[in-house]
């Protein structure tokens, strides 16, 4: 199949012209959820929850859920940013294959198709410190396959991702996206001392060097993110134009997210984060974003685990919302 996204102006064409939640269905569900056997606001965000999902799948459903992990691999992490090297990112992508990471057992828990995506393993992005990550065919691939991800028949989409490497790359795009440089960087997979010193610099060197050319968020991914990243962006952008919700996982997968919603305001408005990670910034990047977590668990694992722990909880939410009586059809007394 063809790229979709041949250069990065096919993106901005697809975030200029991007569907609106259905209102009507919206207010449907609010007048729904005034009739209910409940006292007005007594299930908290799982009525919030329930209305916002009516706006994009008015039908209620949530039985096609599907968790995309896309993996990818990259140059920075020669300057010794992370505790794992690089050949675990291929490694890990066999665990996926094999059913034995955790993200298995959550997706298979949320009745979820998993699909694993690895992105040119054996060629990974340049050191950003010193030349951009991707060219911008790479970019544009790597946006493709991350749309091409998306089953026609999901109702449900998370992504998540793996790549030694990447919570580098996004520390530097939260840093190009929104200022802050160094502030965005955290312990990733449990860096300290020297690691986290050469991560600091690592992405302070990457801002420094791409500084005139990062006010374009498109433009910032390519020369600060990865595949993993721009394909999670792909995915995102995906399942909005389809009407599909979306459940954000942690700080890897939000800064991606963050890509879209910085290009065009509104973008992410099909999208719920799932939890706030442990990775330091995590919380800051969804303020940013105007996101609340639905989950503090004190997950920094990525691969989507927070995220499809979360399809629990909208699940929750719609089986309140559209199985519960309203006080009419209980016989129920309604405050007066």
């Amino acid at each position: 199949m063809a790229d979709r996204f041949a250069a990065l102006k096919d993106l901005g064409e697809v975030l200029a012209a991007l569907p609106a939640p259905d209102e009507a269905a919206r207010d449907r569900a609010r007048q729904r959820d005034g009739t209910l056997t409940k006292p007005p606001g007594a299930l908290g965000r799982l009525e919030d929850l329930a209305i916002w999902h009516a706006g994009w799948r008015p039908d209620g459903r949530c039985d096609r859920p599907a968790v995309l992990v896309f993996a990818g691999n990259h140059g920075v992490a020669c300057r010794g940013v992370s505790a794992f090297p690089p050949e675990v990112t291929a490694q890990m992508v066999l665990n996926f294959q094999a059913g034995g990471a955790a993200i298995n057992q959550l997706a298979e828990l949320a009745g979820a198709r998993m699909i694993v995506t690895p992105l040119d393993l054996d060629r990974p992005t340049a050191d950003f410190t010193a030349a951009p990550a991707m060219s911008e065919a790479e970019t544009c691939a790597a946006l493709s396959a991350g749309w091409a991800a998306v089953p026609e028949d999901a109702d449900l989409v998370v992504t998540g991702e793996m790549g030694i490497g990447n919570t580098t790359a996004a520390a530097a795009l939260a840093g190009a996206l929104f200022g802050g440089g160094p502030d965005w960087v955290g312990a990733g997979t449990g860096v300290t001392g020297a690691a986290y010193d050469a991560k600091v610099a690592a992405v302070t060197a990457a801002l420094d060097r791409h500084a005139g050319a990062l006010d374009d968020p498109l433009e910032a991914l390519r020369r600060v993110g990865g595949r993993e990243l721009a394909a999670m962006a792909g995915a995102i952008l995906r399942a909005r134009v389809m009407g599909v919700p979306v459940i954000l996982d942690g700080f890897i997968c939000t800064a991606a997210a963050a890509v879209l919603e910085c290009a065009a305001p509104g973008a992410l408005d099909h999208a719920v984060a799932g939890h706030v990670s442990a990775e330091s910034a995590h919380a800051a990047l969804l303020d940013r974003l105007g996101k609340r977590p639905l989950l503090s668990l004190g997950l920094r694992l990525g691969e989507g685990t927070g995220a499809a722990l979360a399809v629990q909880v909208l699940r929750g939410a719609l089986a309140c919302h559209y199985g519960m009586a309203t006080f009419g059809e209980a016989g129920v007394s309604g405050k007066e």
